[in-house]
């Protein structure tokens, strides 16, 4: 895995702990932290969980290259 993807799942796992505590809870982090759900922070962190999303999608047809096989 290179730090492209590690990249993209870090903001992955953010924002589905985001989600997942809002699930839960009805407790937006990301809103918390930075201001509010409408504030530019925090559209930014949104926007940016929605592009890793877009771009972890490529993630799922790349060919596995696990060493060893």
């Amino acid at each position: 895995m290179n730090i492209y993807h590690k990249i993209i799942l870090a903001i992955l796992i953010v924002g589905g702990l985001n989600w997942g505590i809002y699930g839960l809870f009805t407790f937006d982090c990301v809103g918390w932290l930075f201001g509010g759900s409408t504030s530019l922070l925090s559209r930014i962190v949104f926007v940016l969980v929605g592009a890793a999303a877009v771009l972890g999608i490529t993630g799922l047809f790349a060919a596995d290259r696990t060493k060893g096989e």
